[in-house]
């Protein structure tokens, strides 16, 4: 077992944000498997004193099919609990007046729902994996070339995410907090990204975790663990 590093601000923390693929659960057949111990885990932060909010980079799905997966693998876990992309990208076009032309995935437009869609003066790209066509992605160009001010907004940034037949290309997630701890799997998406934001960032080995994570030039996490059990663990008993 490798050597466990945790940050030492335990007792100060208001709050967790955890990452969901990779942490809660892997993919699978199905709706996948609920890693071991993430059960429990979750359910002790409940208990707790802890702001407990979730945040995923899903973005082929809405919220409502997303957490219905979580909630049947065991996880307690609310709509409201959970923070997507699509959502929050649904607040800004509403806050701005602005109309997308949508480039996601066939079950996340429902999410959609409550926008004018009609004569796009932005584009919206998410996670549309197969629709990642050239024509699908011409018809995107040819919206943002025709605007006097181009706007694209995309559901994430990450490079890559883990299916049960390896990994694939993504978009990736865009997470902003205060005062709270970020736990995820992904180096530079989940860690880096918390850091940035002014957060300490927490990486399990688990999900997308590399042996050469602990060897990044450019991010270094605030702790490593072996898993979202370990790091609730120490987190609780740091707090005593």
């Amino acid at each position: 077992m490798a050597d466990t590093v945790w940050p030492s601000c335990a007792k100060s923390l208001k709050g967790v944000i955890l990452d969901m693929c990779g942490v809660l659960y892997d993919s699978g057949e199905g709706d996948g498997v609920a890693i071991p111990g993430s059960i429990e885990a979750v359910r002790k932060l409940k208990a707790s004193d802890l702001k407990l909010r979730f945040c995923t980079n899903e973005s082929q799905a809405s919220r409502d099919k997303f957490v219905a997966k979580l909630q049947r693998l065991g996880f307690d876990i609310s709509v409201e609990e959970v923070f997507s992309p699509a959502p929050a990208a649904v607040a800004v076009l509403k806050q701005r007046g602005l109309r997308p032309h949508l480039l996601v995935y066939d079950a996340l437009l429902p999410e959609f729902d409550s926008v004018n869609k009609s004569d796009p003066n932005c584009v919206v790209i998410g996670d549309a994996a197969e629709k990642f066509s050239y024509q699908n992605m011409n018809k995107a160009f040819r919206v943002l070339i025709g605007l006097e001010k181009p706007v694209l907004f995309s559901l994430g940034k990450g490079k890559y995410y883990k299916e049960m037949d390896g990994l694939k290309l993504d978009v990736g997630v865009y997470m902003k907090a205060l005062e709270v701890m970020m736990i995820g799997d992904d180096l530079v998406n989940d860690v880096g990204g918390a850091q940035q934001c002014g957060m300490k960032g927490v990486q399990v080995r688990t999900g997308k975790y590399r042996p050469s994570d602990q060897n990044h030039p450019t991010v270094v996490a605030d702790g490593t663990v072996d898993d979202l059990a370990q790091a609730v663990d120490m987190i609780l008993s740091g707090r005593c």
